[in-house]
């Protein structure tokens, strides 16, 4: 039986952003298409959509409208959208707690990606990727403020992680560095928006394309790339 090719997906993503859980979802189909030719060994970079967000956040439809000039009835016109291409991928925006829902907010991430970058570093790609579908689901499905430490520290905990690390992690002066290289890097590789996923350091699939491209494009990537 012929070995699956693995190959590096390099992923840069703000946990804000709708676009880059549609992506994810559409990867992990794509992934499914291959039935097994080939799997991805995947690693998450920072990309802050609102680096200037203040700490007491923004409404969501109201940021949406006022950021890309769309009036509020424009705004939700967009986020359904958005949820549509969610569900066809595989994944929901939609709130799923108790109710009444909290207001649909939009945060700053800094402290996201740093123990993003942190639980990379320390405990792998795996783990990695855990955090970041746990702060998706926290910001998407459960209306939780990701901007606030003891948040943070209870998502880093519900994967497994060890709450005094992430603390330690998250006043690191050296991780904040780190954060602003791989924000630097994006901006050196031509990423002004994302998802944006490049892969085996080499090839860049830009924006949240459907199931079918990805599986085509890790295939002639493999096809290229191969030894």
């Amino acid at each position: 039986m012929t070995q699956p090719r693995t190959l590096r997906i390099d992923i840069w993503s703000d946990v804000m952003c709708p676009w880059c859980l549609v992506g994810w979802g559409n990867l992990r189909k794509g992934l499914d298409l291959l039935d097994g030719e080939i799997e991805a060994d995947i690693r998450w970079h920072a990309f802050e959509l609102n680096p200037d967000m203040p700490e007491e956040g923004e409404e969501r439809t109201a940021h949406i409208a006022r950021k890309y000039g769309r009036t509020m009835d424009q705004s939700r016109e967009v986020q359904g959208r958005m949820r549509e291409a969610a569900e066809q991928a595989g994944v929901s925006l939609d709130y799923e707690g108790e109710e009444p829902a909290p207001e649909a907010m939009m945060w700053n991430t800094f402290d996201a990606h740093k123990l993003l970058t942190w639980a990379g570093e320390e405990h792998g790609a795996a783990r990695q990727t855990a955090l970041k579908l746990a702060l998706f689901e926290a910001h998407f499905n459960a209306r939780r403020h990701i901007g606030e430490r003891k948040v943070l520290l209870k998502i880093a905990e519900e994967v497994g992680l060890d709450r005094e690390a992430a603390a330690r992690a998250l006043d690191s002066e050296e991780l904040a560095h780190k954060v602003r290289v791989e924000e630097r890097a994006a901006w050196d590789l031509n990423i002004t928006g994302v998802p944006a996923m490049i892969v085996e350091n080499k090839f860049m699939i830009p924006g949240a394309q459907p199931a079918e491209t990805y599986a085509d494009t890790l295939r002639r990537v493999a096809e290229k790339t191969a030894a």
